[in-house]
């Protein structure tokens, strides 16, 4: 599955909305994307890459950011901050305002935008998470085991929550649930006219 430029993700639990700039269709294995974060907005919640380095960078507004065990504010335009595959990290939006944050992922970019932009998006959607966003346990277990090569949840440690799915999975596997749910692998994601342009402070690099 790809994702391709001008295409719009939304998680509306979260504040989330996405519009990809680079598509995997365009290099396999990475993807870049504008994250649009309402006033309040957050990610679903602290987590890591195995095997993917994400990039931030500041395109507008104000962007707290924990990773590696630090806090920031990222305030100033252009301001980038590279989470290396393994980094634990979690951001939300520290202002008044939308913060726009430009994101650069590469590694297993295919893996990350079936769970992230299909599978969780579309499940809060359609208002099957919890306030922040998370999916119920069962449908967690199925989901977070099956991509656990490419996101996992900081907490409780990884092999306590490997442990926990892995006596879940079967159950909620015969319950119906899908690591990712048939109308959400075929979701076929909205498009802008065209992408807004980024100020020249900020520079798609690695």
């Amino acid at each position: 599955m790809v994702v391709r430029s001008r295409e719009i993700y939304e998680n509306p639990v979260c504040g989330e909305r996405v519009v990809i700039r680079r598509g995997n269709d365009e290099d396999g294995d990475e993807i870049v994307w504008d994250l649009y974060l309402a006033p309040g907005g957050t990610v679903v919640g602290e987590h890591y890459h195995p095997s993917a380095d994400e990039r931030f960078t500041l395109v507008d507004g104000r962007l707290g950011l924990r990773a590696g065990g630090s806090t920031l504010m990222m305030d100033r335009v252009g301001h980038s901050v590279l989470a290396a595959a393994g980094t634990r990290h979690y951001f939300w939006n520290a202002s008044d305002g939308e913060t726009r944050v430009l994101i650069q992922m590469r590694g297993g970019v295919d893996r990350f935008e079936q769970v992230v932009f299909r599978q969780l998006y579309g499940l809060a959607r359609d208002g099957r998470t919890d306030a922040k966003g998370k999916p119920g346990l069962l449908q967690s277990a199925v989901t977070l085991l099956e991509f656990s090569d490419i996101v996992r949840f900081a907490a409780p440690p990884w092999p306590v929550q490997r442990a926990l799915f892995g006596v879940l999975a079967p159950i909620a596997r015969a319950l119906g649930h899908q690591a990712i749910l048939p109308e959400y692998r075929t979701y076929q994601a909205p498009v802008v006219p065209e992408l807004e342009p980024l100020p020249p402070e900020v520079i798609v690099s690695w």
